[in-house]
């Protein structure tokens, strides 16, 4: 067949347009990162012509010889680059992604309308941790309305962030699971700026018999490292993501004791037959390319250059008189906390999007149904060469376009205008927005 430009070139130039704004932009979501050749190879590999329902040795389809040595090769990897021993640790490396990595563990290890607890998605967790929404019924009752699948199919109850500090309150979780007595806990988030204490949430979890699961999506690259607390040495399994600080593509893996408990069989059979089927091998395949990267002393350089990065960006917003919750960070990411600027996220979002910045709007402990902060990560910049001094420069960047915000903000509508009317403000400062856009895209090209 011809090639893309050629067979279907409305699509490629749409493609074409996204390679230049991801060029153009400074990306600073914190679960996006830029994948390189060889896990990009894969993914357009013939392998995504094969159907591989089924584990190695064991398939349902024939002609899986080169397959199976793929997956197992990604089995392997995995398993080396987070230094685990395979008598020990078992990993499926079939998950299409996070979400469903972490339904195969509730699927396996729980029974409907089992209890589990998870961070609270308005204080950094994740919506697959059984989020769920105070709701009243028509008899004025309150009651917590499910909203992810977890919390359909299983009974959840969050924790919290302590509303002060920003911090886990660990004494105040365990006081909430004995209450509360969950069939399963879970430690990680999507938006929590500090390490966690796995050994203190192992105890916590063994109150009640708890089986104790991590999430470590988006710190999976600082764990492999040695750069963040390892949750291998006290949790019974682990999920993660593979294309945030791993900087592979996007699929998910899921860690597990090897014990009495049989969780490798049953995660295993969740996985596949139960909720998905064929593999995606030309995804496993760039894992697996990834994770033997993941294990090169490169790799580690990077990764403390992402943490040296967020950290030099924290200080620098705050040197400047900007509150971020935590005051500060111990990973990838950090959150600006903008209630002082008297500006939400949204339109923070928006400004930036404006001139080629991009960020992610994230609620801040104590909103409401409005976030009123940004999530800004360091690992897609970082990827593409930025020193920590690159990230003070962009720290004024963001200081700027949130002065652009106050500024539009002012012309009209106050703090609560909706973010339509706010948009449609941008011509009034048009001259503003180009300089701005002009230098963030001199400064992001020249990288």
């Amino acid at each position: 067949m011809a090639a893309l430009s050629i067979e279907d070139p409305e699509l490629f130039d749409l493609i074409r347009a996204e390679e230049v704004r991801q060029r153009e932009c400074i990306e600073l979501i914190a679960s996006e990162n830029f994948t390189s050749d060889a896990v990009r190879e894969c993914l357009g590999s013939c392998l995504t012509n094969k159907y591989s329902e089924g584990y190695p040795g064991a398939r349902y389809y024939g002609g899986n010889e080169h397959i199976d040595k793929i997956e197992r090769l990604c089995q392997d990897r995995a398993l080396k680059a987070f230094g685990l021993s395979a008598a020990e640790w078992h990993v499926n490396v079939q998950p299409y992604s996070g979400s469903p990595a972490n339904m195969a563990v509730y699927t396996a290890l729980l029974k409907p309308h089992d209890r589990m607890m998870g961070l609270d998605l308005p204080d950094g967790g994740h919506l697959t941790h059984g989020f769920s929404i105070l709701a009243t019924d028509e008899g004025g009752r309150p009651y917590r309305k499910p909203v992810s699948a977890s919390s359909i199919f299983f009974e959840s109850m969050p924790y919290h962030i302590d509303a002060a500090t920003g911090f886990l309150d660990y004494d105040k979780i365990e006081e909430q699971v004995k209450a509360y007595r969950p069939a399963l806990l879970i430690a990680g988030a999507s938006a929590y700026p500090r390490d966690w204490n796995y050994k203190r949430m192992r105890l916590i979890a063994d109150s009640v018999g708890a089986i104790l699961m991590a999430d470590m999506a988006h710190i999976a690259g600082l764990v492999a490292v040695g750069e963040a607390e390892s949750p291998f040495k006290w949790c019974d399994v682990v999920t993660t993501t593979t294309h945030k600080t791993l900087r592979g593509p996007r699929s998910g893996l899921i860690f597990c004791l090897r014990d009495s408990r049989k969780m490798d069989k049953k995660i295993d059979a969740a996985v596949f037959p139960a909720l998905q089927g064929g593999p995606h091998q030309h995804q496993i395949a760039g894992v697996a390319t990834q994770l033997r990267e993941v294990q090169t002393p490169a790799f580690k350089e990077y990764i403390i250059a992402v943490k040296e990065n967020s950290s030099a960006l924290a200080k620098y917003l705050m040197r400047h008189g900007m509150k971020l919750a935590t005051d500060g960070t111990d990973n990838h990411l950090l959150l600006w906390d903008l209630k002082p600027l008297a500006l939400t996220g949204s339109k923070m979002q928006a400004v930036c999007d404006a001139v080629n910045i991009t960020l992610n709007k994230n609620s801040i402990k104590g909103d409401g149904a409005v976030a009123t902060g940004v999530r800004i990560g360091t690992a897609a910049m970082t990827t593409r060469g930025l020193s920590a001094a690159d990230f003070e420069a962009v720290g004024s960047f963001l200081i700027e376009a949130a002065d652009l915000a106050v500024k539009i903000q002012n012309a009209g509508g106050g703090p609560n205008c909706k973010l339509v009317e706010f948009m449609n403000r941008f011509s009034t400062f048009s001259d503003d927005i180009s300089e701005l856009s002009d230098a963030v895209r001199k400064f992001a090209t020249s990288f």
